[in-house]
């Protein structure tokens, strides 16, 4: 996020005015910028960054996934009923087999990540997971 994001769009979800006033994921400022540990490296392909919920909405994660011949998605990260989730059920309309990850998302309480894992989950991840049990599952490189 940069200053004067979404300032002048004339409906902001209510998630994007709290990003406004907390600079939530703002460039320099706490959760803005890459772990230094999961920093881009050299050949990392990066996917232009979302303005909404869904990683793939205006952006160009479909075409690089496509590019590779990627079929299936891991999903991880915050905030489990909104992004991470909306992400996903994007991932699945679009065709793509869906992997969640349950204890590699976070949420603001315990609710809203049972309803993702639990409720909203089934009905669209093919399998819902902890990070044992994927790396468990994953082929041996």
């Amino acid at each position: 996020m940069e200053p004067g994001d979404y300032e002048t769009w004339r409906h902001p979800s209510p998630s994007q005015q709290c990003i406004m006033k907390r600079h939530t994921f703002a460039r320099g400022e706490w959760g803005g910028d890459w772990h230094p540990d999961f920093a881009p490296q050299a050949g990392d392909i990066v996917v232009k960054e979302h303005w909404g919920s869904s990683g793939f909405a205006n952006t160009d994660l479909d075409m690089q996934l496509k590019q590779y011949g990627i079929s299936h998605v891991i999903i991880i990260g915050l905030l489990a009923n909104t992004c991470t989730e909306t992400t996903a059920k994007y991932a699945q309309e679009l065709g793509y087999h869906v992997t969640l990850v349950r204890d590699a998302t976070a949420a603001f309480s315990h609710e809203m990540m049972h309803a993702a894992h639990e409720l909203n989950g089934p009905t669209y991840a093919h399998a819902i997971l902890k990070s044992s049990e994927l790396i468990a599952a994953l082929p041996a490189a």
